[in-house]
């Protein structure tokens, strides 16, 4: 998940202590994350981070999670009158970041294209040589 890995990146690039790290996760969560949050810091108290990492995969990087991503992705078609192409990429390319990690940025590109669907897909298609 992007949100762990960021949150080892910050523990590694300004070495912090696990205690400033979890002391955040109040503000970090909203919504159902954070009601999520505040039931398993009151059953369990303070716990490190180390703790945390793998509650929070248990709970939001499981097969669910993945279906969710997977049908938002392929049900958000671009559609030019109600969306901005930009942030509708971009959205698009962050889910395939979290369920994909290691795909190729090409290989993202060609998949979020193929989900805009008529004359875009056609005129990306016939000016990209796809062997590259």
């Amino acid at each position: 998940m992007e949100f762990i890995r960021g949150i080892d990146m910050i523990k590694e690039d300004f070495e912090l202590p696990d205690r400033l790290i979890t002391a955040r996760f109040n503000t970090f969560f909203t919504k159902s994350a954070h009601r999520w949050y505040i039931k398993l810091r009151q059953a369990h108290g303070h716990q490190s981070r180390t703790w945390w990492k793998p509650q929070l995969i248990n709970k939001w990087a499981n097969d669910s999670w993945r279906f969710k991503v997977e049908k938002a992705f392929e049900s958000a078609k671009l559609n030019s009158d109600k969306d901005k192409a930009f942030p509708w990429f971009c959205q698009q390319k962050d889910r395939l970041t979290e369920l994909y990690p290691d795909m190729s940025e090409f290989m993202i590109q060609w998949k979020i294209i193929r989900q805009c669907g008529g004359d875009l897909e056609h005129a990306v298609k016939s000016r990209t040589n796809e062997q590259s």
